[in-house]
């Protein structure tokens, strides 16, 4: 088999129902493309029956190969794997859910052949619900300022990005990060193009609001001294704040008695608490970014690979 020029990394957790037009859809846009071509996907730990889908798929179809966690790692440890098992010169990621249509592909590999190192998307007339079309404009206005780059869609799984952006990603070890921002970082040349978006129509999305929360504290504290610095901004200023207040209490006990003292007890205690709040705040903030250093010593690997099948046959990593 020709050596592939273009690789197609999919995560996949719990998405029985959507593999088999996937893969058909996968399969037909790739054979038009004219382009040698693999096809990764990564079974994440997944409890349905995704994995003997994708075994049977294997042996049907020799452009595919699966890569088979012994748990769930997440999406990011998903694509890493596939990442380091790609081979192709231009690497395509895409969701398992069939949100992003298969046959976008095409367009973002046109785009990489003009010399881009990333190409991401944005989707158009999206059909999620207004929650996480919300949720999505405060991650992706976070994410440019937290970075620098301004793109448009953060979120949207679809993007492709040159071989040498993706040795880079793998050679960085960090266990907390995101892949989108982090390439971007290591490239020279990003653009992005629209791409279509269709109704999730089996299944359930595997992002909850705690997720998304957590993934964009990631976001910034993995890549970003921001909230150390604004910390730091905010601890000087009640500093000041509350000399200001201390010197006006002295005054006022001093200009107008025991009395007036009394009277601003409870302003004391609001400020006292508030100072304390903050405080609080300061030392989990400090106690976040520790943690992550800790795990970042440790060098645990990001994921384990109990099986690699390809035309039916299972071998170990």
């Amino acid at each position: 088999m020709a050596e592939p020029r273009v690789s197609i990394v999919i995560p996949v957790y719990n998405e029985e129902e959507n593999l088999p037009e996937l893969l058909r859809r996968m399969h037909t846009v790739m054979e038009g493309l004219g382009k040698p071509y693999e096809t990764i996907l990564v079974n994440d730990g997944s409890r349905d029956r995704s994995l003997e889908i994708l075994k049977e798929a294997s042996s049907r179809d020799p452009a595919l190969r699966i890569i088979d966690f012994n748990r769930n790692y997440g999406q990011h440890a998903a694509v890493f794997a596939g990442f380091e098992a790609a081979r192709g010169e231009i690497i395509v990621t895409l969701d398992a859910d069939l949100q992003n249509p298969p046959e976008e592909v095409p367009k973002l590999v046109a785009k990489m052949e003009e010399g881009y190192d990333v190409v991401g998307s944005v989707r158009q007339q999206r059909k999620d619900s207004v929650f996480r079309k919300a949720a999505s404009k405060i991650i992706n206005r976070v994410t440019s300022s937290v970075t620098g780059v301004q793109l448009h869609d953060y979120g949207c799984m679809l993007r492709a990005y040159r071989k040498d952006v993706v040795k880079t990603l793998c050679a960085s070890q960090e266990i907390s990060t995101f892949i989108p921002v982090l390439a971007d970082l290591f490239a020279g040349k990003i653009t992005e193009i629209p791409v279509a978006h269709a109704e999730r129509a089996r299944g359930e999305s595997k992002y909850s609001f705690l997720k998304l929360i957590r993934l964009q504290f990631d976001l910034i504290t993995s890549f970003s001294l921001l909230p150390l610095r604004a910390t730091m901004f905010i601890g000087v200023t009640t500093a000041l704040l509350a000399m200001l207040a201390a010197a006006v209490l002295i005054a006022g006990r001093l200009l107008m008695g025991s009395d007036w003292a009394v009277s601003g007890i409870f302003t004391l205690f609001a400020g006292l608490f508030f100072f304390v709040g903050v405080l609080l705040f300061s030392i989990g903030l400090l106690g976040e970014y520790t943690g992550r250093i800790y795990m970042e010593v440790r060098r645990r690997p990001r994921f384990v690979i109990r099986h690699v099948i390809q035309n039916g046959e299972e071998r170990h990593p």
